[in-house]
Formats: structure tokens, sequence, C-alpha cells
């Protein structure tokens, strides 16, 4: 089960935003579709990201993918140890394996709450 305490965006991103600034990742759902990660790029400390825009690529045997931010602001830290720990993204998608922290300007209005984006989800297939 996801964690009800995050958003979601329909490309499979997460935030969790507290005080202003927002943790961002990528789901369960989209590891799993991912399979066997390769490699990750990350924006550096002190970056702008824009909601709806990318903000770095996740790539694996199969593919790379964009990585959209559900936010917009300033990057104020980034998980560096993740690229060198893929297999946290399998084991904590939710947990250790977040990618971003943002301080946190505009957040996107099509934020999925955990119900809306299981239902995404679903039809997804």
């Amino acid at each position: 089960m996801r964690p009800n305490d995050r958003k979601f965006l329909k490309s499979h991103e997460w935030c969790k935003i507290e005080n202003g600034v927002a943790t961002i990742g990528i789901t369960d759902y989209a590891v799993s579709h991912l399979s066997d990660l390769v490699f990750l790029d990350l924006p550096k400390k002190g970056a702008s990201v824009t909601i709806g825009e990318s903000f770095g690529e996740i790539e694996s045997v199969k593919a790379v993918s964009s990585l959209y931010s559900p936010v917009s602001g300033e990057v104020v830290d980034v998980n560096t140890k993740l690229p060198d720990s893929l297999e946290w993204l399998a084991q904590e998608p939710f947990g250790k394996a977040w990618m971003l922290k943002v301080k946190v300007t505009a957040s996107s209005p099509e934020l999925l709450d955990a119900a809306g984006y299981e239902a995404h989800c679903q039809a997804e297939g």
C-alpha cells in the first residue's frame, strides 16, 4: 500500500510536502515497470525545478525515462548516495530512495492522492 501522506503525478513521481519543502521520488509502480535500473541523473543542489518539466533521468536496461517535477522551486538537497545504490528504489521507494528536496514556490494542480493514483495505475494496466 502506498503512503497516504504523499501526492502523486500520473507520470509516477511522488512528493511529500512538509514546512514548504517537498521530498520527491518515484513510485514502486514506476520502479517495477522500469526493472533492472542502471543509471540515475539528478540535478545539483541550488538548481531550479519547474512543475511538469524534467529534473533528471532514470535508465534501465529497457529504456531511459525522464523524471518530472510535481513542484516548482529550488533544490535544497539531493540524495547523492542514490545513484550508487539504485537497489534502494526497489527496496524503499517511499523511504531512503527519495531523490530531491525542493523549497516549494508552487505545486502541480494535477497531483493525485493515494486512492486516485491507485485508480490511475489500475487503469494503466
